[in-house]
């Protein structure tokens, strides 16, 4: 509050404004001045992430969520960090609110945490952590380029999106092993959704190490499926095979989507790929998913969607800055995705939600053909 007083300069008994007493009780309000906390949490937004990775990574988490409510000392011994840096980075988990408790009565992963942040649990979210830290992070100063130049411009001069993530052995199994946490989990979802008991070829466009086939097959014993995808992804998927004992139902078919028309099947899908690309370049792949795909079959996209305002969620709205920097796509809403859809000669389009932050939006072929 500021308080009115004369101004002795002019001797006159005009009021005017002071800054109140620092130990006046009527002074301003607890909190005020200070930063609004959104804006707050987004300024040091980056410490949050790398903080959560470095725990991760030492296996803070790990020996948390195993042994309960611990103190500083006790998680040090155990993971074999240092006590004070330690100390500081737990303080931060704990302002953010990605543990709960202090080191008197111990820290503790809240509950509904534990699943993202248990290296034995399917959600668990540590390569994607990994991908942020190392990968993400370092690409973000190009936003000020894009903001400055524009996109394009200074995209000539760089690798196309996919050469970086794929520039070696080592980094495109530490991509792959990203998308695969981010992607498996929640498919078992989608492939209930998709409905495919009566499903024979499933075609699994941009695969990958197969998230999203893996799941079908598993679910759905008469399905076989193909994963299509650049040449050196042969192994990762055949890693998924034999882990999963799934043998010639799932096979791998080498080719470039851009170069290549795609195989046949009755159920195509896009799982987190059409995100990738502008909206020309998804024209043309679902134009050719509806060349390939049997009359009377389904293309199944698989994606995050933005809310009909195309701001929320935040994930999706935060990914899709994500995107810009490390491919040429975008997020899109529901409806973005119906039209295109429906553009390339899909009909009766629909959307599935899960109960996730990833959704089904599904385009049928015509059963003549037509």
């Amino acid at each position: 509050m500021e308080q009115r007083t004369l101004d002795d300069r002019s001797g006159g008994d005009t009021p005017r404004t002071a800054p109140s007493d620092p130990g006046d009780a009527t002074g301003p309000p607890p909190g005020d001045g200070a930063m609004p906390e959104p804006l707050e949490r987004a300024v040091f937004g980056i410490h949050a992430t790398h903080a959560v990775q470095l725990a991760d990574r030492h296996g803070v988490f790990a020996f948390l969520i195993a042994h309960g409510a611990s103190r500083t000392g006790s998680i040090a011994a155990a993971t074999g960090t240092d006590e004070e840096t330690l100390r500081r980075l737990l303080i931060a988990l704990q302002a953010f609110g990605v543990l709960t408790g202090d080191d008197r009565d111990g820290y503790r992963v809240p509950p509904e945490s534990a699943p993202y942040l248990d290296p034995d649990s399917p959600r668990y979210t540590g390569a994607f952590l990994q991908h942020l830290v190392t990968s993400t992070s370092g690409r973000l100063p190009q936003l000020a380029d894009y903001v400055a130049r524009g996109k394009a411009r200074v995209d000539a001069d760089l690798p196309a999106p996919f050469d970086a993530m794929y520039a070696d052995e080592g980094s495109t199994a530490t991509f792959l092993r990203a998308m695969w946490q981010l992607s498996f989990e929640v498919s078992d979802e989608l492939v209930a959704l998709a409905g495919l008991g009566a499903a024979r070829h499933l075609v699994d466009v941009g695969g990958a190490n197969g998230p999203f086939s893996v799941s079908a097959l598993l679910r759905t014993p008469a399905l076989r499926a193909t994963v299509f995808d650049l040449p050196h992804v042969a192994p990762h998927l055949a890693r998924s095979r034999d882990a999963y004992g799934l043998g010639e139902r799932l096979r791998f078919a080498p080719g470039d989507f851009f170069r290549d028309e795609l195989p046949e099947g009755d159920q195509l899908a896009f799982g987190y790929v059409l995100s990738d690309w502008d909206d020309d370049t998804c024209a043309t792949l679902l134009r050719k998913a509806r060349r390939a795909c049997a009359p009377g079959g389904r293309v199944l996209v698989m994606d995050r969607l933005f809310d009909d305002d195309g701001h929320r969620p935040l994930a999706t709205a935060v990914m899709n800055l994500s995107m810009h920097v490390e491919t040429r796509g975008r997020h899109r809403t529901a409806g973005e995705y119906l039209g295109l859809l429906r553009d390339a000669g899909f009909t009766d389009c629909e959307v599935r939600r899960s109960s996730r932050e990833k959704h089904l939006v599904i385009g049928h072929s015509a059963p003549d053909g037509g």
